[in-house]
């Protein structure tokens, strides 16, 4: 089962439980993994069981992106708020680069999330390369 990590700036929270609550079945074949608050949000609206790291700014995004340089993290779903500033922006870089490093699907949007999940349900992306 590939791993699916869930992380929201806070005034993406909202959207997170909403987008997670819509795609609740495909979420079920992932094990899921997410930053602090977030992990609880999701877990509230589907019911599905997410694996707890630390908050973001708390060091949550690096534990991500560890696991992604350990292989153990195949997706992301990363709901960015761009208008507000984060004080934990260089965490937030480096989790982005370390996911273009490591060649692994990442959405910054519920758009391109909508699409990510639709991709990883249709064929298996951890063999392509």
């Amino acid at each position: 089962m590939e791993t699916l990590a869930l992380i929201a700036h806070d005034n993406c929270k909202p959207l997170m439980a909403e987008w997670a609550s819509k795609h609740k079945e495909e979420l079920s074949h992932f094990a899921l993994v997410g930053t602090g608050h977030t992990s609880k949000i999701v877990e509230e609206a589907t019911g599905l069981k997410v694996k707890a790291y630390l908050p973001g700014p708390m060091g949550g995004d690096q534990q991500i992106g560890s696991h992604i340089a350990d292989g153990t993290i195949k997706y992301v779903v990363f709901l960015i708020d761009p208008l507000s500033a984060q004080p934990h922006d260089p965490d937030v870089k480096a989790l982005l680069r370390i996911a273009s490093v490591y060649d692994i699907a990442i959405a910054t949007t519920a758009k391109t999330a909508d699409l990510m999940i639709k991709g990883a349900m249709e064929s298996d992306w951890s063999h392509q390369y």
